[in-house]
């Protein structure tokens, strides 16, 4: 059973793979811009120290996502390697 998280889910140095934006307008439109439809591959670096935003690694690029818009991302999170669910 494939197991569905938002962005928000993944811990800095793991990686996963988009599934689906559930974001509208302008904020769909800058993350289809940066690369993020489906099956991109998305490492988390880090966090600020408030937590918010998080670092993530996009097709090359260091982006950084607010909380808020992580939870519009639904993701895949990989397991045993690069067997993904």
């Amino acid at each position: 059973m494939t197991e569905i998280n938002c962005l928000n889910d993944i811990e800095p140095g793991q990686t996963a793979k988009v599934r689906e934006l559930l974001s509208t307008g302008s904020i769909r439109r800058r993350l289809l811009d940066i690369g993020l439809i489906e099956n991109t591959e998305v490492e988390c670096l880090g966090r600020s120290p408030a937590g918010d935003p998080s670092a993530f690694l996009i097709r090359g690029a260091v982006i950084a996502i607010r909380r808020e818009d992580c939870r519009n991302i639904l993701i895949v999170k990989e397991r045993g390697g690069k067997e993904w669910v």
